[in-house]
């Protein structure tokens, strides 16, 4: 594991900038360690030839003058390490956070993802606020310490010398030993918060099939692996200290050895010596430090790795800001383009052109040769068994994940098809209306979860999205109506009324013509019939004069489309059939 990840330098502006602090603060650290060490010396080897205290009074309260500066700046330091920690943690988090939710959310690991972001990140305090500043003292202490032994004894220099790089060389031999070790206990952790989450979640139905027991023994048995590596690596880090400071120990003690005889037979002078023996151990301190704060600081570059793989991982969506470089998944160089210039049409035709999509990993293709128009107003519904590529293909719409062969095309605001990978990402999606199958509602209330569509929608805005998703009824059934909690997941609902929620967002996002396509993923499977006639009225105002496509198993929506697409094995099995303008 390296002392310094480079990754945090590059990337991470708080780290620079505390890197550069720190250096200041060691260099001066060093001094005043340096210049005390000398005063200390100098005031006991001038007791000592029988002065007044008068004459030693200057330079002890020089020492003590020292020693303040000494605290004040230690102190200032740590505050200073510590607000560079906070900084660096909320960095990565962001952009940890906005990589995944630039991509498809539904190849993240929620548990993983929430371990890592939350326990591992908290973790880089002691590596980013105590162990960098320790490494730099480090570096800068026990060379400074040398060149003023070499010029006061060289004797003493050189034992110092030739003892100090047994210290770096164990801890590297014990590094080695504890990567592993950490690695495995952060991987255990990474794995015990996803079970944990997957388990939770599925707690009603774990209980319904009687396995809430078996997968608690699950738990039990991760829980019991964490412990253990936990345990393990507290072991090693233990014993590296003991390792460390008798290595220290010996080697001083070999320095005041040879210091004492050659000042015992009149070969050194008292104010030498002292200063000598006050500087060794001051060699060794720094280095022993590193050792203790590395295993401290562990856990939070093992996790600060796991954060740059993860940023590190190609996007199968383009990401844009502005001017800047465009990254993608897709094979071919790397372009360039202003996509923040390119605007979308108020009402934009779209069209696929011999798509395919290979997902990252996968050798078989989740579409083929796709050719597919959506047409101003029109609705599509999307056929197909489970597999077959719908999924896939509402994916490539919402941005999700970028086409692996041929393109999709949008038309632009001067009237001409442009490339969708040209499209600013967050442009494209505020012109989307979507209502997944499952979708996500949050602990807050209803009028909040209903404006997430559209956050700066008024009360009586969200009150008549509610109405034309005839969602009003079961909202004004409710303890506290719009105001009601709904728990996490809207656990307060059925699924079907969890639906009318989703579909009262999308008409509030859009209000003002702000989403002229709409997205609906099975919106009426598992539902009863009672919640499906209400999400299929609902459903039937949301689609009008807007572009529509409906993914569904079967073609049971077909009297609402103008165009019915059959997928089998990622390919269009027949042509479009036009069954009928849309009611």
């Amino acid at each position: 594991m390296r002392p310094l990840d480079p990754r945090l330098v590059r990337t991470t502006r708080a780290v620079r900038v505390h890197l550069a602090v720190t250096v200041a603060c060691a260099a001066a650290a060093t001094g005043l360690i340096l210049l005390q060490a000398w005063l200390i010396a100098h005031a006991v080897a001038t007791a000592t030839t029988g002065v007044t205290a008068q004459a030693v009074a200057g330079t002890v309260g020089a020492v003590a003058l020292v020693a303040l500066a000494r605290a004040a700046l230690s102190y200032g330091a740590e505050t200073m390490a510590l607000r560079s920690a906070a900084g660096v943690k909320s960095d990565l988090r962001r952009r940890l956070v906005r990589h995944v939710t630039g991509g498809d959310p539904a190849s993240t690991d929620a548990g993983q993802l929430v371990t890592l972001a939350t326990r591992g990140l908290d973790a880089l305090d002691d590596y980013v606020a105590r162990y960098l500043p320790q490494l730099v003292l480090a570096a800068l202490v026990p060379v400074a310490v040398l060149v003023v032994v070499v010029r006061a004894d060289w004797i003493s220099a050189l034992v110092i010398a030739l003892t100090l790089p047994l210290i770096p060389v164990f801890m590297a031999l014990v590094g080695w030993h504890t990567q592993s070790r950490t690695r495995r206990q952060w991987h255990l952790l990474e794995r015990l918060g996803g079970h944990f989450l997957d388990v939770v979640e599925g707690l009603p139905t774990l209980a319904v099939f009687r396995r809430a027991k078996a997968e608690a023994g699950l738990i039990r048995r991760v829980t019991e692996e964490h412990r253990s590596a936990t345990m393990g690596t507290l072991r090693v880090a233990f014993l590296s200290a003991f390792v460390l400071e008798l290595l220290a120990t010996l080697a001083v003690a070999l320095v005041a050895v040879e210091i004492g005889l050659r000042l015992l037979y009149g070969q050194l002078d008292l104010e030498t010596a002292l200063l000598v023996l006050i500087l060794a151990p001051e060699a060794y301190l720094p280095l022993r430090e590193v050792g203790a704060r590395f295993h401290a600081s562990t856990e939070g570059l093992a996790a600060a790795e796991q954060v740059f793989a993860a940023l590190e991982r190609p996007q199968t969506v383009t990401t844009r800001t502005g001017d800047a470089r465009v990254l993608s998944a897709s094979p071919g160089p790397v372009r360039e383009s202003p996509a923040s210039r390119v605007r979308v049409a108020a009402a934009p035709e779209v069209r696929f052109h011999d798509v395919g999509l290979t997902y990252p990993g996968r050798s078989r293709p989740a579409l083929t040769g796709v050719d597919l128009t959506l047409r101003p107003g029109a609705t599509v519904l999307v056929t197909g068994r489970s597999g077959a590529g719908k999924t896939s293909l509402v994916s490539l719409l919402l941005r999700f994940t970028d086409p692996t062969a041929g393109r999709i095309a949008v038309t632009g605001d001067d009237g001409e098809p442009r490339d969708l990978r040209d499209v600013d990402v967050e442009q494209w999606r505020r012109r989307i209306a979507w209502v997944p199958q499952r979708p996500y509602l949050f602990d807050a209330s209803v009028a909040d979860n209903i404006r997430l569509g559209d956050p700066d929608a008024s009360d009586a805005s969200v009150r008549r999205a509610a109405r034309l998703a005839e969602a009003e009824e079961l909202i004004g059934a409710l303890p506290y109506g719009y105001a009601t909690r709904l728990g996490e997941r809207g656990s307060r609902l059925s699924a079907g009324q969890r639906q009318r929620i989703a579909l009262a967002r999308a008409f509030l996002r859009q209000e003002g013509d702000g989403a002229p396509i709409v997205l609906l993923d099975e919106p009426t499977a598992h539902l009863d019939p009672e919640n499906a006639a209400a999400v299929r009225a609902g459903v039937t105002r949301l689609l009008r004069g807007r572009t529509g496509v409906i993914v569904a198993h079967d073609a049971g929506w077909a009297d609402l489309a103008d165009e019915v697409v059959h997928l089998h094995d990622g390919r269009i099995a027949v042509p479009a059939e036009t069954v009928g303008a849309a009611g």
